[in-house]
């Protein structure tokens, strides 16, 4: 009898100021795994944001697969939006990287809340509004009365290693109920897609606990830190460099661009970036050795090693796209590697 395969094919939709994740399954038999063997698949662009009503239809073009980990005989396939015609869609953001030859690395930060379902507020906070103690206790830590969620999070892990993806560790972070998950991938686009399937089976292991995820990165007002996903990179030059020189220049280069990276390191950051909370103002520009305060942070680890490494902008936001992130790094400091 033939084996019965499910193939969950997963894209990216119109919606605004956050795209968000939409999914559907199709059956294969004795499918091979192989992602060669996924075939084009469409899907109803005027119901998620893509497309007009008559002329409604959208392409689906897979481009990563993974072995499924939430269900049996089932793998996981991102895909990419094109338009009928075959062209790539204008929510595509994975399709403007310039970035072929892979020279660029990516680590990804993905800071999160986890929201109940019914109360709306994060996990650790009362029903009835009070808070809990301020920040401080919770980073890293380990006990009921600080960390909130951890069954959810453990089986996130569990489930991104199942499936292959490249997931570095995880860890409680500043304010009750938020949490962060690290990625890294060699390839800007390779970068985007780990951070997209984690945070695909982040969404789907919170349906079973009356949880959702909050990436709005300022959801609690107050002396609470908002969530980021600070974008560690490097390219040849960086990597090889071996000249604090050669790594001012890079970071001078983002000056001239601050609007330009503002508008795609995701919506509301003007309520995050306030020069508190580890953070510098939205509106000002700065870099320094393990500062947590700067818009780029140069890391001591990258001194330590000879001026050889990388660096890590700051300033993108959780609810960022990390194609649109990558894609405007790669575009800034490709000029200034020579």
């Amino acid at each position: 009898m033939a084996t019965k395969n499910k193939l969950q094919y997963v894209w990216l939709d119109g919606n605004e100021p956050m795209q968000t994740m939409r999914c559907k399954t199709r059956v294969e038999a004795d499918f091979s795994g192989d992602l060669q063997d996924c075939p084009l698949w469409s899907f109803d662009g005027s119901s998620t944001g893509q497309a007009e009503g008559g002329s409604s239809d959208c392409l689906l073009k897979p481009i990563m697969i993974v072995p499924d980990p939430l269900r049996k005989n089932g793998y996981i396939v991102l895909t990419e939006v094109l338009n009928a015609d075959g062209t790539p869609h204008s929510t595509n953001a994975r399709a403007t990287i310039d970035d072929e030859d892979q020279d660029f690395w990516f680590g990804f930060e993905q800071e999160y809340f986890l929201m109940d379902v019914d109360t709306e507020k994060p996990l650790g906070f009362a029903a009835d509004g009070s808070m809990p103690p301020p920040q401080g206790q919770y980073y890293c830590s380990v006990g009921a009365r600080n960390a909130f969620g951890r069954e959810i999070i453990e089986e996130h892990l569990d489930a991104c290693l199942d499936a292959g993806l490249n997931v570095e560790g995880i860890n409680a972070e500043v304010a009750p109920g938020q949490w962060e998950f690290q990625t890294f991938a060699k390839g800007a686009k390779e970068a985007g897609d780990q951070i997209w399937m984690a945070r695909f089976l982040l969404e789907r292991i919170s349906e079973a606990y009356g949880v959702y995820i909050e990436y709005h990165p300022k959801p609690l007002a107050g002396d609470w830190n908002g969530s980021g996903m600070h974008a560690n990179f490097s390219n040849s030059f960086l990597r090889d460099s071996g000249k604090r020189e050669d790594y001012e220049k890079v970071c001078e280069a983002f000056r001239p661009y601050v609007k330009e990276h503002i508008a795609v390191y995701g919506h509301d950051n003007h309520l995050r970036l306030t020069g508190k909370h580890e953070t510098q103002s939205i509106d000002q520009f700065s870099f320094g050795i393990s500062d947590r305060g700067a818009s780029i942070r140069i890391p001591i680890a990258t001194v330590e090693r000879g001026w050889k490494g990388w660096l890590e902008d700051r300033r993108p936001n959780s609810a960022a796209d990390p194609y649109k992130v990558a894609a405007r790094i790669v575009k800034t400091v490709k000029p200034a590697s020579v």
